[in-house]
């Protein structure tokens, strides 16, 4: 066995488990070790148990194909065989919480995909190059679980990665009042064409709780650390409508933004190309080189050109142009899974790692 540390993947046959595992292939750090899913897989090969099911566009990594696939409600019998998990469990929200928390429980820590813990005061929601200081409320987390190094930390939600760290990349000329609306691809509800052949040629006007989260996430990941929680920021406000469209991978934002100061266009295209993070400090080995990128051709960013810019860990941005109503307007284009999904959790644990909280067992 390797150096790296040891890798489960919770809900491994997933879309996002899948996403999880093939971004995981050849990793400096870390190594898939153990998979684990529902009952109804448990106990077959990994590459038996996902069948025809595999929807990544690379081959099944060989190194995963005979792996055992354990019972996800088995906790402790997965959790001794690594030294944290990734989550991308399907279950309801209250069951992902207590089998989140419950890993750990049992001193593993928990890097996780879902949207259920992102809203407990305590458990960091984490775009690694906007706020990786909020990592620090772990050790107050810790001490609720009675913990000394099991935590559960989460990513934030896929629709807001196309325009939320455009707007922190603006934030010393203080937007304040924002539009979006998103265009997202059928992959962010784990599907493909070949699953979902209703959204060919279909546009469908309503994603469940997305519009909800696409405006209070952002808000959420500019707060501070208060008394051991984290308080959400209240100085921006943000409006949004979500709308699925017949696209596999890449979510489009089309933002309207005002601001108290009033920015040049040089000025805003300066602070994107510009924005870096911790992850670019670090060269954490999944951070993009260039986090956001300003495109200056008219008819960009466009899916089919650009949704992989830095293996799907950049942010693309285009039609920069002052608006008649608000200050400015743009286009921004991100990968829903992998800098939305699993890519965004992979660096996440990246960063989790270089700041010690996660270890070898």
């Amino acid at each position: 066995m390797s150096e790296k540390l040891k890798v489960g993947i919770l809900g491994g046959t997933g879309m996002v488990g899948q996403r999880f595992i093939s971004l995981l292939e050849n990793h400096p750090w870390f190594e898939v070790t153990t998979i684990a899913a529902s009952p109804r897989s448990a106990g077959q090969r990994y590459e038996d148990a996902v069948g025809g099911r595999w929807k990544m566009d690379t081959p099944m990594p060989a190194a995963v194909k005979d792996i055992i696939v354990k019972n996800v409600n088995e906790v402790e019998e997965v959790a001794k065989e690594v030294d944290f998990v990734f989550s991308a469990v399907d279950m309801s929200k209250d069951e992902i919480k207590a089998i989140e928390e419950a890993y750990a429980k049992t001193e593993t820590p928990v890097v996780s995909n879902n949207s259920a813990h992102r809203w407990t005061p305590d458990v960091p929601m984490v775009v690694p190059e906007i706020n990786p200081q909020h990592m620090e409320v772990i050790e107050f987390q810790k001490k609720r679980l009675g913990t000394t190094r099991g935590f559960v930390a989460v990513k934030p939600n896929c629709s807001i990665q196309s325009y939320a760290p455009v707007l922190t990349a603006w934030k010393e000329f203080e937007p304040y009042e924002v539009v979006v609306t998103t265009y997202q691809a059928i992959s962010g509800a784990g599907k493909t064409f070949k699953d979902w052949p209703e959204m060919e040629h279909n546009i469908i006007p309503f994603i469940s709780g997305e519009e909800e989260k696409s405006e209070k996430e952002p808000l959420r990941i500019w707060g501070k650390i208060e008394d051991g929680v984290i308080v959400p920021a209240d100085d921006v406000k943000i409006t949004s409508q979500c709308i699925r469209v017949p696209v596999l991978n890449g979510h489009t934002a089309a933002v309207f933004v005002k601001f108290k100061k009033q920015p040049t266009k040089q000025q805003l295209i300066d602070a994107i190309n510009n924005f870096s993070g911790v992850p670019q400090e670090l060269q954490l080995p999944s951070a993009p080189k260039q986090f956001i990128r300003y495109m200056e051709e008219d008819n960009r960013p466009q899916v089919a050109l650009d949704v992989d810019y830095e293996n799907g860990m950049g942010i693309n941005v285009g039609r920069l142009r002052e608006d008649s109503i608000y200050d400015w307007k743009f286009v921004g284009l991100s990968h829903n899974t992998v800098r939305g999904a699993a890519g965004g959790a992979v660096l996440c644990a990246e960063l989790l790692k270089a700041q010690g909280y996660i270890t070898k067992k």
